[in-house]
């Protein structure tokens, strides 16, 4: 573990010979500055950064018709999880004007309001979700929806959660609206209309998640919404929070630009080590002379073998 003050050390590390392959979380400037070095270097190397995600969640309305506390206790929860420093925070809340959304907004108010300060990684990480989630709040079109108070000046790095609400069209008139403030903090867009929804979507880039809350009997009016969700994110989620992550065999945490720089791969997971392999064909080699790896005896091949899963 190597540590520094500025980013010699960083681009030191990428632009090395002997580097063969590039992994980074963190901001999009960051995230795009080292593939930038890497495809300049005289043998260029594959980058996959983490980069930023807003996470959009789509409230439909009969779910918010049915149990709007439910959602806002899910939802408060999920936001203020860990000071909101979750790369899967949900950033951005989509609904549909309705008697049942007001509730929602209410309860969540309740829910975000008693949640106290906690303390962000590092100075830089909480002077930033300060200055950003500060202009925002202070935006004329934006409506503040919760803001706790709750701060504890005992205690350095400290972070204050926030929920914002804004008009769809203000949403989509302002590209500013739809890059991540990395923190507690999330935005509702209230829209008047499902094509007005369904606008909202199609302005996102590219998400490591994006999650849906319905009843099972509407989802089914909602195909091109679904559809448009998965065209955007790697990990579609239904009627759960996006934040949590199971390290396991489907896990997919990745996604399009610029969640990150390669969305064929995931960075938690078992298959997680593909992005630091790359595939060899051994053409016309007697099996002696293969790696043991690929040897027809082995047992490990016997058994891919047996479950048809040979592929040598």
């Amino acid at each position: 573990m190597l540590y520094d003050s500025g980013f010699a050390v960083g681009e030191a590390l990428v632009k090395h010979p002997k580097t063969k392959i590039v992994t980074f979380t963190g901001s999009l400037g960051g995230g795009t500055a080292l593939l930038k070095m890497a495809q300049e270097r005289p043998e260029p190397i594959p980058v996959f950064a983490e980069m930023g995600s807003i996470n959009p969640v789509v409230l439909l309305p009969k779910a918010l018709e049915n149990r709007p506390e439910e959602l806002a206790k899910t939802y408060s929860d999920s936001i203020t999880l860990g000071v909101g420093q979750f790369c899967t925070n949900p950033g951005l809340l989509v609904a549909i004007k309705s008697e049942g959304l007001e509730r929602f907004k209410k309860a969540l108010a309740d829910g975000v309001n008693n949640v106290g300060s906690g303390t962000m990684l590092t100075p830089g990480i909480c002077k930033n979700y300060g200055k950003l989630s500060e202009e925002r709040l202070s935006n004329p079109e934006v409506e503040v929806i919760a803001h706790s108070e709750k701060l504890d000046n005992g205690k350095s790095n400290q972070a204050l959660s926030a929920v914002v609400e804004i008009a769809a069209a203000d949403f989509l008139a302002n590209a500013k609206y739809r890059e991540e403030v990395f923190g507690p903090y999330s935005m509702l867009v209230e829209c008047k209309d499902v094509a007005q929804l369904e606008q909202v979507i199609a302005s996102l880039h590219g998400q490591l998640t994006a999650t849906v809350m319905a009843e099972k009997e509407e989802l089914a009016s909602y195909k091109n919404l679904t559809n448009l969700l998965a065209n955007l994110a790697g990990r579609v989620i239904l009627n759960n929070p996006p934040t949590g992550v199971e390290v396991g065999n489907a896990i997919m945490h990745g996604g399009p630009f610029p969640a990150t720089t390669d969305g064929r791969f995931t960075s938690v997971g078992t298959s997680s080590i593909k992005r630091f392999v790359r595939p060899v064909c051994w053409q016309n080699w007697d099996d002696d002379l293969l790696p043991g790896e690929l040897k027809t005896d082995n047992p490990l091949n016997i058994w891919r073998l047996f479950n048809n899963e040979w592929t040598r």
